[in-house]
């Protein structure tokens, strides 16, 4: 059954010139606008901001940004967010993950990753059921396998997470389809 969006969908003709920007540069480097951005556009600071959020998060760093990806799908996962599961499975294959590590990310205990990546998949389980399940204990095990730069951005990531399937799923954001085939 489809559900129709809570607001409908921005196309680019019918958003402000400063939306229509960020629809270009998302064109340009995703090969698709993602259906939430075709809803923040309505405030386009908003959705700017939220790109300025997002691409730095998601790129390479001090963690690749294939990876950032898998923990966005593996939170995505936790909350059932199909939008989300799918366009951080597309980021993270275009960004270098294979397709066996981006299925695995549901049981990611028996999947191809190292110790220190199913650690930060655990971290992101920890996240979600609250900010006080990452006791000093488990704590004290990421210490060793992240540096300070690594823990700031995959802290984050899980986090921020959280929020973007809420707001979709909140308002009923359809899946976006795939890029075209170049």
């Amino acid at each position: 059954m489809s559900v129709s969006p809570r607001i409908p969908l921005l196309e680019r003709g019918s958003a402000a010139p400063e939306a229509q920007k960020i629809y270009d540069a998302l064109l340009a480097t995703r090969g698709v606008v993602p259906n939430m951005f075709k809803i923040l556009a309505y405030r386009p600071e908003i959705a700017q901001g939220v790109a300025g959020f997002l691409k730095p998060l998601l790129s390479d760093g001090a963690l690749p940004g294939f990876y950032k990806e898998l923990i966005a799908i593996r939170v995505s996962h936790q909350h059932r967010c199909s939008y989300a599961v799918r366009a951080h499975s597309i980021s993270a294959r275009q960004k270098g993950a294979t397709q066996q590590q981006i299925e695995s990310v549901a049981n990611f205990e028996t999947g191809p990753y190292s110790a220190k990546e199913k650690l930060g998949f655990r971290l992101a389980d920890l996240l979600h059921r609250g900010p006080d399940a990452v006791d000093d204990a488990f704590y004290s095990s990421l210490k060793p396998a992240f540096t300070d730069l690594e823990l700031i951005e995959l802290f984050l990531t899980a986090a921020a997470f959280e929020m973007f399937p809420r707001f979709i799923d909140g308002l009923r954001i359809p899946v976006t389809p795939p890029p075209a085939a170049t």
